[in-house]
Parts: structure tokens; sequence; C-alpha cells
């Protein structure tokens, strides 16, 4: 009696990268919104103390969305942008202070900062009024 051999079986099992497949599924379902989601911070209310101001321009925007460089008035967010790159000629690491009223839309605000962004200035530092004691 002569034992015959079996062909080697050249196919893949898939039922266990299957099983796999749906652990890291249902594994990524669960994670995904808490993801999604950020922690609640309370910031504090508190001022710190004033920060020597250097030589640097500021960029001031009131409440009736008038821009002014330094002191000087500007007409619109080119004016700006043209102000921002003469800046920029002279000192290639320059940066700007930014002064808001606080009475501003979010969005407007963001606008003023991403023209000064797109002239080229990498620094923008928010200019605040500290807490009456």
């Amino acid at each position: 009696m002569v034992k015959r051999r079996r062909p080697f079986l050249a196919d893949i099992n898939v039922t266990p990268f299957v099983d796999v497949m749906l652990v890291l599924l249902v594994i990524f379902m669960i994670t995904a919104p808490l993801m999604q989601h950020g922690m609640d911070v309370q910031l504090p209310k508190e001022s710190i103390a004033p920060i020597a101001i250097k030589e640097i321009p500021t960029v001031s925007v009131k409440s009736n969305k008038k821009i002014f460089w330094k002191q000087e008035e500007l007409a619109n967010l080119m004016a700006l942008t043209r102000k921002v790159k003469q800046y920029i000629g002279v000192d290639k690491n320059a940066s700007i202070y930014l002064r808001a009223d606080k009475m501003l839309d979010y969005g407007f605000v963001m606008h003023v900062m991403a023209t000064v962004k797109e002239a080229g200035v990498e620094n923008i530092g928010m200019v605040t009024e500290p807490l009456s004691p």
C-alpha cells in the first residue's frame, strides 16, 4: 500500500483576515466620534502681566471696520497689504501687533489676520487691555 501525497493547497484562508478586519472596523466606529469632540476648557479670567511693546507696527481695527496702519487710516485691505509688504521689505522676520475692537465679528478680524499673513508676516501678536482691579 503506497501512500499518496496530497498536493499543497495554495489558497489563502480569508476567514481570520475578515475576523480581524471586522474587529478593527468596530474599534474605529467606536473611537471615531470620540476623536471629533474637543475638551471643554475654561480659560482664565485673570490678566497677564503687560509685555513691553517693541517697535513693531500696529494694525488697528475699529468697531466700524476702519483699518489703521500705525496711526494712518487705510481705505481697504489692499492698502493694508501694500503697507505690510513695504514693512516686510525692510525686515524679513517681521512681526505685527493687531488691535481689534471687541465689538467686531470674529470673521472680520480673521479676514484681516489672513490678509496680513498672506502679505508675508508670520508673527502676529494680539493686543488686549488689562483687566481693571
